[in-house]
């Protein structure tokens, strides 16, 4: 069997196939209006000023104009409404403004949520700086290059350049590949602040206060609960009364308004805690002191027709209460890194998040993913990276733990996935946990194991889901299930089904996914495994495995017969 599996996966990698047939599939919040995401992106550090640039701007690609381009989404989108360019190109992007009366203050910053892959900014003709990286945010202080009227102008090289992080892209898009994109796509907006202003906050909580660390200069007011504070230094202690513990059944938060002289920001915390401790001899994940089950789904963070961005905010949010009403308490953030409206809805909803590390370098199917998943790990040698991909990735995880970190939904990082990019996994383990030591750190998700993890992770989508728990770590199994339903009308390819195993209705679909949890997962619990993530929350492009459509408009799978699963796998636990 593991013969015929392997010789399947080889097949699989050399056969060409023919260019696919593809449908334009729309989700509900593909309507735009004049300024698309026109909302506060940053929800963490929330002042009362905010000019959003989204919108049409000039584009042009290798410096032949190509009329507007609808920012934030991505060329490659059909929601941008530009004609998608080759990998390589250079893009141009260009917008007049007028900043508002009475907006400016002393400083006024431009932000970018994102650009892939490398950029740089002018104002006035005037160069702001450069930056390299597709998934992080990044600013500037404009304030000595402002006119009455302003041009802005971008320009964006994306040779989708394995050396930086790329996550699923592909230029020869198909199977677990998906489209590539490049360019703006997320929010570019502009705020006044004062000289002497509030530049950030970091909050460490545990399960009876928070602590936090202004980045400015005081003296401070602080109001939370209630209750009004004036720390004699810039970093202080919040201990509310009766404290109330974020989880997803409870996901409270404690809003904050921190105030210097001169500038006013409003932030948010939750107490909660995430642990690994024995419990009757057994390792355990724990929320709050207490085991917990994390009952979770793979999330690849696309969508038809903004691909790395919904139409709308509300897409993000839809999700989330989406996977909630089906049972789920986890989401595995799947090599991206989202806005942090993302993160936001998580915290506010209540929804665990797994968070991988963006992996660089290149992949190869067979060492990776192909023999891996049947079984057969033939090495766990990967090349030596790159002195720029070592230095880069090693820069890029610390701004993401530091972007990241003051929201309480995530709860684990994981570093590598498969293999891809794999190297120098135990000092970047041990460097990486140094940052955030509370948070649980997968080292190696899947396979490819390292000595220094702190979780035993298994990808199983063949055979028999049986593991060996009860070994110095908790064990999850961090990928399973693929199984596929496509729905007539809701897939993206019309002549390619991609998942591991096929069903033609929900009642095969759901009868199915019932039996893998009651047969294969409720057993292994009482032995030691602390939690699942199911492939996958939606379909993506070629892919037909997720428990709702690629166009967000079908739930495959039965919320109420989800909702007994959920109940069964939490009672298990608690036992």
């Amino acid at each position: 069997m593991k013969e015929s599996r392997i010789r399947m996966a080889i097949n699989d990698l050399t056969k060409k196939k023919a260019p696919p047939r593809t449908a334009a599939l729309t989700t509900p919040w593909s309507q735009q209006p004049d300024v698309p995401w026109n909302e506060y992106p940053r929800p963490q550090l929330r002042r009362d000023s905010f000019f959003c640039l989204n919108g049409p701007w000039r584009f042009a690609v290798n410096g032949t104009e190509l009329g507007d381009i609808l920012v934030p989404y991505p060329p490659e989108s059909p929601l941008s409404g530009a004609a998608a360019p080759e990998k390589g190109d250079q893009l141009t992007y260009e917008r007049d403004f007028v900043l508002p009366e009475g907006f400016v203050k002393d400083r006024v910053l431009l932000h970018f949520g994102a650009v892939d892959q490398e950029c740089t900014v002018y104002l006035n003709d005037m160069e702001l700086g450069s930056h390299v990286g597709g998934y992080l945010p990044f600013s500037f202080d404009v304030t000595e290059h402002l006119r009455e009227t302003n041009t802005l102008r971008v320009i964006v090289f994306d040779p989708l350049d394995t050396d930086l992080p790329y996550g699923k892209q592909r230029v020869e898009r198909g199977g677990m590949w998906y489209t590539p994109v490049s360019g703006i796509w997320q929010t570019v907006w502009m705020e006044s602040v004062p000289r002497n202003y509030i530049r950030g906050i970091r909050i460490d909580a545990d399960l009876d206060s928070a602590v936090l660390t202004v980045d400015g200069e005081g003296p401070f007011e602080v109001e939370c609960d209630g209750k009004r504070y004036r720390p004699k230094t810039n970093r202080f202690r919040i201990r509310p009364e009766n404290p109330k513990l974020w989880s997803p059944e409870s996901p409270q938060l404690y809003r904050v308004i921190v105030r210097n002289c001169d500038d006013a920001v409003e932030t948010y915390f939750a107490l909660r805690r995430i642990e690994s401790k024995r419990v009757n001899g057994i390792p355990r994940l724990c929320l709050n002191g207490r085991p917990y089950f994390f009952h979770g789904m793979l999330d690849q963070g696309y969508w038809p027709d903004g691909l790395f961005l919904p139409g709308a905010p509300e897409g993000y949010t839809w999700d989330v209460e989406t996977m909630k009403r089906l049972g789920f308490n986890t989401i595995r953030k799947h090599i991206k890194i989202e806005p942090e409206r993302f993160y936001y809805d998580c915290d506010r909803l209540g929804m665990i998040v797994f968070q991988d590390l963006v992996n660089s370098g290149e992949y190869h199917y067979l060492r990776d993913t192909a023999i891996p998943t049947v079984g057969g790990k033939l090495t766990t040698y990967h090349e030596a990276p790159s002195e720029r991909r070592r230095n880069f990735f090693l820069t890029h995880g610390e701004e993401t733990l530091r972007h990241l970190h003051n929201h309480p939904c995530v709860l684990l990082y994981t570093l590598f996935n498969e293999g891809w990019g794999q190297h120098d996994t135990q000092n970047l383990y041990r460097h990486f946990r140094a940052l955030e030591p509370g948070r649980i750190w997968n080292a190696a998700s899947g396979w490819f194991k390292n000595s220094d993890s702190d979780v035993q992770s298994e990808h199983i989508y063949f055979g028999s889901l049986t593991m060996r728990p009860g070994g110095r770590r908790p064990l999850l199994l961090t990928e399973f299930g693929g199984y596929s339903w496509p729905i007539e009308g809701h897939r993206f390819n019309l002549d390619e089904e991609y998942g591991y195993q096929k069903f033609r209705s929900a009642e095969e679909f759901q009868t199915a996914l019932t039996a893998l949890y009651r047969k294969d997962i409720l057993p292994q619990i009482k032995a030691g495994l602390c939690g699942t993530i199911l492939t996958q929350l939606s379909d993506v492009e070629d892919e037909t495995n997720g428990l709702v459509t690629y166009d967000r408009k079908h739930i495959k799978a039965d919320p109420e017969r989800m909702q007994q699963i959920a109940a069964e796998l939490m009672g298990e636990i608690v036992r």
